[in-house]
């Protein structure tokens, strides 16, 4: 039964499945713990349709005024470093420490259908089957990097629900990162052991958002290869300009194996002395207050786009194409034409 406490779909429309939507039984039931509901709220946020968007609003501004916070982890790393079971081991650790965490696994999807694999579920076999977990493999809806562009609304349904910890998975490197750091408290990068040239590989920019940075399968054969890959990242780290937001030694490279679970305990106590850290210094709220700032700015922009997908918008689009193509008004005419039609500029 646990394991289907954790399921859930990846859209469509669950109120009209189940009969009229009760926001305020539905944020009751979150706010109690209850995983079928959260299921369906995140359900809810998927969704594009335009009354479950404004339910959508309705609920996370009930849920906003409880104001509980867990420590949300952003987790990325190359295909093949082995994320998953990191995460299913850590996961592991953390429960049996007795804290409840929630999983946000965003998968790639198809650019044609929008579906999902969703494999990373099943991959978390035992994780999936614990019941202070809930894991979602959400579908990345071809936005940025895999990103699902309501993952930070169901961070703040996990949040509501009383989770203690929330991992939000990345499908990979690149440029996904920037958006998964504006909805995390930390952002851990994980490697795998590799030769000195790999070091080239892995952009600048994402060096400088991580705050961990985990050597992944430092065990067996491997190991060797870790420990000099750990020594190569943390003299790369030492060379990066110091942030304002990290305390004498961070961010820093540990080595963990997420096979054997060695690593594991350190690396936690290091994530929660940095989470300690910027509460007690001010950092905590303040980036979660440019967070807000961010994510205001980004519905905005998403809500002017969504007017571009209007049939008028598309046909007037369309005609304006063809002119500008025939030569017969020029570029920035033409958007100026389109934009007054929208009622913007």
């Amino acid at each position: 039964m646990a394991a289907a406490g954790n399921s859930g779909g990846t859209g469509g429309t669950t109120a009209d499945r189940r009969g009229p939507l009760d926001i305020d039984d539905l944020a009751a039931r979150i706010l109690n713990g209850e995983r079928r509901a959260l299921a369906r709220a995140i359900t809810l946020v998927e969704s594009g349709r335009a009354d479950h968007r404004e339910a959508t609003t309705r609920l996370l501004d009930s849920l906003a005024r409880e104001n509980r916070q867990a420590l949300r982890i952003g987790l990325s790393g190359t295909p093949g470093v082995g994320k998953s079971t990191f995460i299913e081991s850590f996961g592991m650790m953390l429960i049996a420490a007795g804290l409840r965490v929630a999983v946000l696994a965003v998968d790639p999807s198809s650019t044609r259908s929008g579906g999902s694999i969703l494999g990373d579920k099943t991959r978390m076999e035992h994780l999936s089957r614990e019941k202070n977990a809930f894991i979602r493999p959400s579908p990345s809806q071809t936005h940025l990097g895999g990103v699902g562009r309501r993952s930070r609304e169901a961070v703040a349904l996990c949040e509501a629900a009383g989770f203690d910890v929330v991992l939000i998975e990345t499908v990979g490197v690149g440029q996904s990162e920037t958006v998964v750091s504006e909805m995390s408290d930390l952002f851990l990068l994980l490697l795998a052991p590799a030769g000195g040239d790999e070091l080239q590989g892995v952009k600048r920019g994402i060096m400088e958002m991580a705050d961990i940075i985990l050597v992944n399968k430092a065990d067996g054969d491997l190991k060797p290869a870790a420990t000099r890959t750990c020594a190569d990242y943390a003299g790369a780290l030492r060379l990066l300009r110091k942030r304002p937001q990290d305390p004498d030694g961070f961010p820093k490279a540990l080595m963990v194996s997420a096979a054997t679970r060695d690593g594991l305990e350190t690396a936690w106590d290091d994530m929660q002395a940095l989470a300690d850290w910027r509460r007690a210094n001010g950092h905590w709220q303040r980036r979660r207050a440019e967070q807000a700032r961010y994510w205001f700015g980004e519905d905005v922009r998403q809500a002017l786009l969504a007017r571009l997908e209007t049939p008028w918008a598309r046909s007037r689009m369309a005609e304006l194409s063809e002119d500008v193509a025939a030569g017969q008004i020029t570029p920035a005419a033409a958007a100026r034409d389109l934009l007054a039609g929208l009622g913007v500029g």
